[in-house]
Formats: C-alpha cells, structure tokens, sequence
C-alpha cells in the first residue's frame, strides 16, 4: 500500500513563504497525477494545484502566480512552493494522488502577523 508522508507547513507572516513536500513509499509520480488541495476551517476541501505524470500543471485562480507545484521522480515527491502568503492561505493543505485515491495525512499552514 503507497502512503503519502507530508512535511513542512507552519506558522508564517503575511508576504512570507513556505514549501510543502509530499512523499510517496512507492514511485507512483512518474504515473499518476497528483494534486495539492485545503480545506480551512468551517469550509469544504478545495483544489489548489496540480501536477500530470508528464509534469503539466494547472492551479487555482486564487494561488495562480503566488504558489508553485512541482516534483522530483526520483525521490518520489512532489512539492508546493507557497510564495507571498496571505491570512486566507491559512488552512490544512492536503496532497492527493489521483491514480489510487490516497491522500497524505494533512498539514496546517498558517498565515498571521
């Protein structure tokens, strides 16, 4: 069974920055598609990135230009580079993989002064 580990994630100021990685126990990357969703509190899961076994990548309107996806094949892990964070980044950020349906165990970002 391939499991996502998260890391990364934390406490951060208005404008500041964070990287969020998502590692496999299997090479599953080279495969399937993966995506990073967030879910903050009192609202449902929504989509942030995604990222194609060939590395094509799409994001939501509200992170398009601020975050940045992206994975290493060989180390089985995917990223999420988070530029120029806001308050309303501040959520549990989730990666997925959209071949088995797994998702990793969950991250809090938080972004405040």
């Amino acid at each position: 069974q391939v499991q996502l580990v998260q890391s990364g994630g934390g406490l951060v100021q208005p404008g500041g920055s964070l990287r969020l990685s998502c590692a496999a126990s299997g090479n599953i990357f080279s495969i399937y598609g993966m995506g990073w969703y967030r879910q903050a509190p009192g609202k449902q899961r929504e989509f942030v990135a995604t990222i194609t076994s060939g590395g094509s990548t799409s994001y939501a309107d509200s992170v398009k230009g601020r975050f940045t996806i992206s994975k290493n094949n060989a180390k089985n892990t995917v990223y999420l580079q988070m530029n120029s964070l806001k308050p309303e980044d501040t959520a549990v950020y989730y990666c997925h993989c959209y071949g088995n349906g797994y998702w990793g165990q969950g991250t809090q970002v938080t972004v405040s002064s």
